[in-house]
Parts: structure tokens; sequence; C-alpha cells
């Protein structure tokens, strides 16, 4: 086993104790540069058939961020299939919030490009609409032929900027709607 994955273990593990007290967000080892990652536990009770997409969104970013350690440990991130309205993330801080999955919109965008587009507004990307397949933020602007779910390395370094060491530097909350265009209603 890699000292990476060790390290993730340990912060997993760290991370399930902490949601048992409560605690918003916790500092573990994990980087091989021996820097503190964030955990961030996130929910997937009620996440209904995007539970694995979630799990899997989750994995692309502990993958292409050394700052962070996503783990399905508790309830900082929530995550929410839903029915209409579209897709959308509510961060109320850096790292916590909710994220909502619209059912009839992962019917026309690849889902997992939609899961991890939402969740990197809860770890502090804005979106960026300006159509390009290769930047996770364009969202819904690159089309629904667009199936890519990973940040760009702009993306995941800003990521890992915002949750650089145990400092923080703010980000602002607020609700992240309008990145999907509306659903095409089906006949």
């Amino acid at each position: 086993m890699s000292a990476r994955r060790i390290h993730r273990l340990l912060a997993t593990l760290a991370a399930s104790a902490i949601a048992l007290v409560g605690a918003p967000l916790a500092a573990s080892p994990a980087s091989a540069a021996g820097t503190l990652a964030t955990t961030i536990c996130y929910d997937v009770s009620q996440a209904g058939s995007f539970t694995s997409t979630a799990h899997s969104a989750a994995s692309i970013w502990n993958n292409y961020t050394n700052n962070i350690n996503m783990s399905n440990c508790g309830t900082n991130l929530r995550i929410y299939q839903i029915y209409g309205g579209g897709s959308y993330a509510v961060r109320t801080s850096l790292g916590n919030g909710r994220v909502y999955i619209d059912t009839y919109q992962a019917q026309q965008y690849s889902p997992l490009r939609i899961m991890t587009h939402e969740i990197g507004h809860i770890l502090g990307l804005p979106d960026n609409y300006n159509g390009q397949c290769s930047l996770l933020m364009s969202g819904g602007s690159a089309g629904t032929s667009c199936t890519n779910p990973y940040p760009a390395a702009t993306e995941a370094a800003r990521v890992d900027q915002l949750f650089g060491g145990l400092t923080r530097t703010a980000t602002p909350s607020g609700v992240f709607q309008g990145s999907w265009p509306a659903p095409v209603p089906v006949s």
C-alpha cells in the first residue's frame, strides 16, 4: 500500500471520528508533499440513483488535488437527487454546502460531469461559461456532447490553493445555479 493511500486511509478514519462529534472541517495528512489536507465529509443518504456518481466525483477530486480528502463520512457536503429545477450547488462556506442533481437534466448531460462540476462550487470554484469542454467549470455551456468530468490543471490548482495547509482563503457563500441549460421537455 502506498504512503498516499495510507495517509488517505488515516484521513478517512480521522474524519469518521470527527464526523461523530460534528466538527466542520478537519485537517488530516494526505499529500506526499507533507502538507495537511482538509477532509470534506460528504453525505449521499439523499443522493438516490446518483450515489455511485457522487463517490466517483469525490474520487476524481481526491485524485486531482493534494489539499483535500473527500470522504463519505458526514455532513460538510450533502448531495440530493431532485426532479426538475436544474442542477445546482449551495455553498454555505468553503468546503460546506449542498449539491442538487436534477434527474431530468442528467438525462441530457453527463451525470458525472454535472456532479463533479457542482462539487467544484463547494470547493470554491466559480462558473466559467466559455464553452470549453476541457474546463470542468464551463458546465453546460460546453454542450450535451461534453462528458469530461475532470478538472483542468488550473482548476485543481485553485482548489489546492484555497485549501492549502491550515490557512483558509475566504470564498463567498452563494447559490450556484444556471450552469446547465434547462432540460428540454420530453414529448
